[in-house]
């Protein structure tokens, strides 16, 4: 399996470090990386075989080989990560000690990434699971056609709650966040297009060699 990191997890944390949030985000991130060990676990429980691990400036992506046929297990697998997530924020309310961070920073943080990771956005979790929900009824080509249109709308939405909230919270973690969505849509949306045309030129050849 072969890591790769995204540059850009270091001006991250060069802002959140001017902005005094730096232990935060390291929390965040220490989080996010059991949140990815969760679907790891689960990959591997399922069968499928991991190739590539990124690490992202927010969390991390490990990429398993799956194939289209596979889409009930993925479902299981896209929720493995948010599920950990909740599962840790309930053993924080029955813990009954104090521990090494807070258990304010650890319910916040937790319910972040959870909420964060189910939004219906492609290829945040919420979003993969909306599309092989969309793959089992309408098949694969309507479900890259719905799921780059409904997550187009969500990041909409939010650049307008999060326009708004800045305005009284002040957060610049909410702007790089969007920003960051923003990226994932438009680089989803290209690979869409991509996808696209290759369907079209496999459908162009297969009418040619059949005449």
């Amino acid at each position: 399996m072969s890591i790769k990191i995204d540059l850009r997890i270091f001006l991250f944390g060069v802002l959140f470090f001017w902005t005094k949030q730096i232990e935060i985000y390291a929390t965040i991130m220490f989080f996010a990386f059991l949140h990815e060990i969760a679907h790891l676990c689960a990959g591997l429980a399922l069968g499928f075989k991991p190739k590539t691990m990124k690490i992202t400036p927010v969390g991390f992506q490990i990429a398993f080989k799956t194939k289209i046929e596979d889409y009930h297990k993925k479902i299981v697998l896209y929720l493995a990560g948010p599920m950990i997530n909740f599962l840790l924020i309930l053993v924080c309310f029955l813990w009954k000690t104090e521990l090494m961070i807070p258990k304010e920073t650890i319910i916040y943080s937790n319910l972040l990434l959870a909420i964060f990771n189910l939004l219906p956005i492609y290829p945040l979790d919420g979003g993969r699971i909306l599309k092989e929900v969309i793959h089992i009824f309408k098949g694969s080509k309507v479900a890259y056609q719905k799921s780059n249109l409904i997550s187009f709308v969500t990041v909409i939405v939010l650049t307008i709650m999060v326009s708004i909230s800045i305005l009284y919270i002040h957060n610049i973690a909410f702007l790089l966040i969007l920003i960051y969505l923003w990226y994932l849509v438009i680089k989803s949306q290209k690979e869409y297009e991509i996808y696209e045309k290759t369907m079209e030129l496999t459908r162009s050849f297969d009418k040619k060699r059949k005449s």
